[in-house]
């Protein structure tokens, strides 16, 4: 069974109106429990259990401080292509938009390594718009083993793959796959994604599952916030996590559900969270689930950033370009969206220890490889 099918029949409507009508009574007995269930997750995201985001607060920390330690891994993204045949409205790649389109070559994918090495980091990001045709599994599997030589942890955000190509992937150095259902409402997506091959709602829903069968260590996972009713889509994230920690658990797992920025094409979200409520999102899903890794991009701003070291995130970006080639030669008619909060890589970690953490620059041995 794929989890396309524990969801198929759910109506997006009736699933909302049950997380507005958790009690006070839900809430506390949520709290109270050692292991939850998704409707616990529910009463966790309500309007209900917004008196309770201090408790909630005190148990994230409590809880990430038990598992992860006082310690903040630090990521990059790298962006290798912004050439896209998706036409997703939101998106500063989409097709339709009047942007520059660049493919990095290896000699520039080896200048991007060189920057960000200097940077400190030895954990790098891949990512690419969809176009198979100049961008596709051959060119990312090179791209791979160019990073591999330099770099600990190599992992990707690309468009959905087959599981075999996801094998090749991981047999080239790749640790861990990140991909976004963008909205898990059926009945909407198609609006959001009209053509191109991410208008495939079931293809994308299942990726995770052939990330998983592919033997990969880590799979991320999320939605964009902005599309949908935001509480109505942690449930849906909560089902997806529980559904693959289940039947996939030998592999990590990684959370992140980032709100929308700004970016080419000027699309306006539909439905806002506000820093208050993401908070609230992100305190629930590390009391539902105490091992996930939560990260948090530089699409927030530096004071939510800042006051969420201790308060249950695992790993921030820092730095950060959206653009090919965006480190040795910054362009910003080429990114997909504006970062918000734009501090080096000095900066944060400065941060970071202030609050009494530790700073990773890499979550992965060579060793291990």
């Amino acid at each position: 069974m794929e989890f396309y099918d524990t969801i198929k029949d759910l109506v997006w409507e009736e699933v909302t109106k049950s997380v507005y009508e958790k009690t006070d009574v839900d809430v506390r007995k949520a709290l109270s429990k050692e292991s939850l269930t998704v409707e616990d997750f529910k009463a966790l995201i309500s309007p209900a259990a917004e008196k309770y985001l201090e408790q909630m607060a005190v148990m994230s920390r409590r809880i990430t401080q038990k598992r992860f330690g006082k310690v903040m891994q630090f990521y990059i993204p790298m962006y290798l292509s912004n050439e896209c045949s998706n036409h997703c409205i939101y998106c500063g790649f989409n097709h339709n938009n009047d942007i520059a389109r660049k493919t990095l070559t290896d000699e520039e994918i080896l200048e991007e390594i060189k920057v960000i090495k200097s940077m400190g980091y030895d954990n790098v990001l891949l990512l690419t718009g969809e176009f198979p045709r100049l961008v596709g599994a051959d060119y990312i599997e090179h791209a791979i083993k160019l990073c591999r030589e330099h770099f600990s942890a190599v992992n990707l955000e690309v468009y959905p793959m087959k599981t075999e190509e996801y094998k090749r992937m991981a047999a080239a150095g790749c640790n861990s796959v990140y991909i976004y259902q963008e909205t898990f409402n059926e009945k909407r997506y198609k609006v959001y994604h009209p053509k191109g091959m991410k208008s495939n709602y079931r293809w994308r829903l299942g990726t995770p599952e052939r990330v998983a069968q592919a033997g990969m260590h880590r799979v991320g996972m999320g939605a964009l916030i902005g599309l949908e009713e935001w509480r109505t889509e942690m449930v849906y994230l909560a089902m997806h996590l529980r559904f693959m920690t289940k039947n996939y658990w030998q592999t990590k797992y990684s959370l992140s559900f980032p709100r929308m920025r700004p970016a080419a094409g000027g699309y306006q979200p539909n439905f806002l969270m506000s820093e208050k409520q993401f908070a609230q999102a992100l305190w629930a899903f590390r009391i539902f689930d105490n091992d996930i890794e939560i990260s948090m991009s530089t699409r927030e701003t530096r004071n939510m950033r800042d006051h969420f070291i201790t308060l249950g995130v695992t790993s921030v970006s820092a730095g950060s370009h959206t653009d090919p080639g965006g480190y040795a030669h910054p362009d910003t008619e080429l990114e997909q969206f504006h970062i918000n909060d734009d501090r080096d890589v000095k900066a944060m970690e400065a941060m970071v220890r202030r609050q009494g953490y530790d700073v990773i620059y890499k979550d992965w041995d060579r060793g291990l490889n």
